[in-house]
C-alpha cells in the first residue's frame, strides 16, 4: 500500500494560533467539533501492512489514532514503530507512551523522535504491571509516572530543554494527553486526580470505558467544580460488547472496567447479543454527547474494529463530518460518498 502524493513525516501543517501542535486533532477539538478517536490493536508482526489494514477500518470516522504501548503488558509492535508507519502516509496518531517498559532517558529521546516523524498527539501513562501481562517475568521500569511524564513532556516543549537542562535546537510541537477512570473507586477521588494530570500538563484526556453515564454525569460535576471545564478536552472512552459473559469477564479481569449489572442482563437477554452490544455503545455514544464537557468519545472495539464504521455512523456524532483519513479528497470512500447522499 503506497500514497504518493500524502503529507510526509514531519510538519506539514501550521500551527494555528493558541494551539501547541500542528495535528488535526487538535485543531478539532479547539473548533469545538465533537472528536473522534480510535484505538488500533498493534499486530504480533513485523509487516507493516498489517498496520496499513488495522487503520484502514477507520478510513473517515476517526480524527486520530491511537497506537496502544504494550496495552495489558502484552507485547507488541511498538506504539513508535506503529506512529512511524501510519505518518508515513498522513494519518493522525496518538502516541502511546508507558512508564513501565523505559526510563527517562529512553521516553525523552522517543518524544522527540516520534515528534520528529510527525506525530502531533502523545498520551502519557503510567502503564500496567508487568504481572498481568505475558511477560510476567519480565522486569518493570517505572522511573516515571504518568504525572512527571507529563511535567518531562510539558518542559521538552515549552522549556524546550531535556529534564538535566541541557537545551534543545528545536522543540517538539505535540499536544500532550493522559488517561481518567470515572468509573473507579474511590469515586469522589477520581476528578482530583485528573486535576493533578491537567496540571502537570495533559491537554485532552482519554478515559476507561463508560457503561454508567450516571456515574460519568457525576464524574463531570464534580470536574466542572473544579473548574477545569474549557482547561482540557474529555474523550470519553466506549466500546461494543460481544455478548453477556464477555461483559462479565471485562468486569471481573480488565482493572478499572465498571459495567453494571442492568447492561449485562441487557445483554444476556438480547437474541442478538452481538448487535446490542453495538447498540448499547451507540446509546452511550448519544447520551455522552449531551454531558456538558465532554469534547469527544474515544471507541475501543477489541477485535471488533470493523463495528466501528457501523458504530460512529448510526451515532450521529459526526454530523456529516468527514475526518480526513489519506485518499479522502482524491478517492470516492465509501464513508464520503455515504455524507453526500444524506447532505
Amino acid at each position: 500500500m503506497r500514497f504518493e502524493d500524502e503529507p510526509v513525516p514531519g510538519y506539514p501543517l501550521p500551527i494555528l494560533p493558541g494551539h501547541t501542535s500542528p495535528g488535526r486533532l487538535e485543531r478539532v477539538l479547539r473548533s469545538g467539533a465533537f472528536a473522534v478517536t480510535c484505538e488500533l490493536d498493534p499486530p504480533d508482526s513485523a509487516d507493516p501492512q498489517d498496520v496499513y489494514r488495522r487503520a484502514r477500518v477507520f478510513d473517515g470516522y476517526a480524527d486520530a489514532i491511537n497506537a496502544t504501548d504494550g496495552s495489558g503488558a502484552n507485547c507488541h509492535m511498538s506504539s513508535l514503530a506503529v506512529c512511524a508507519l501510519l505518518t508515513r502516509v498522513g494519518y493522525a496518531p496518538v502516541m502511546q507512551i508507558s512508564c513501565r517498559d523505559k526510563n527517562r532517558i529512553a521516553i525523552q529521546g522517543d518524544i522527540l523522535g516520534g515528534a520528529a516523524m510527525g506525530v502531533a498527539n502523545m498520551l502519557c501513562l503510567t502503564g500496567d504491571g508487568v504481572q498481568s501481562g505475558d511477560h510476567p517475568q519480565a522486569k518493570p521500569v517505572f522511573d516515571l509516572d504518568c504525572m512527571s511524564l507529563l511535567e518531562i513532556g510539558r518542559t521538552l516543549r515549552d522549556g524546550h530543554r531535556f529534564q538535566s537542562g541541557r537545551k534543545l535546537s528545536f522543540a517538539p510541537r505535540v499536544f500532550f494527553g493522559a488517561a481518567a477512570n470515572p468509573f473507579g473507586l474511590p469515586y469522589a477521588w477520581r476528578a482530583d486526580r485528573m486535576a493533578k494530570k491537567v496540571a502537570a500538563g495533559a491537554q485532552f484526556i482519554q478515559t476507561q470505558y463508560c457503561y454508567d453515564i450516571a456515574r460519568l454525569r457525576a464524574f463531570m460535576a464534580r470536574v466542572d467544580e473544579l473548574g477545569l471545564l474549557g482547561k482540557v478536552f474529555i474523550l470519553v472512552g466506549v466500546g461494543p460488547l460481544r455478548s453477556a459473559k464477555a461483559a462479565e469477564w471485562m468486569r471481573s479481569n480488565v482493572p478499572g472496567v465498571h459495567i453494571p449489572d442492568s447492561v449485562i442482563r441487557r445483554m444476556a437477554g438480547a437474541d442478538n447479543p452481538t448487535q446490542e452490544g453495538r447498540q448499547i455503545c451507540i446509546d452511550m455514544i448519544q447520551e455522552c454527547r449531551a454531558i456538558r464537557g465532554v469534547s469527544g468519545i474515544h471507541i475501543m472495539a477489541y477485535r471488533q474494529e470493523d463495528s466501528v464504521a457501523e458504530i460512529i455512523g448510526r451515532s450521529g456524532v459526526l454530523a456529516g463530518r468527514v475526518p480526513w483519513y489519506p485518499g479522502r479528497d482524491s478517492a470516492h470512500h465509501p464513508a464520503t460518498e455515504a455524507r453526500k447522499e444524506t447532505a
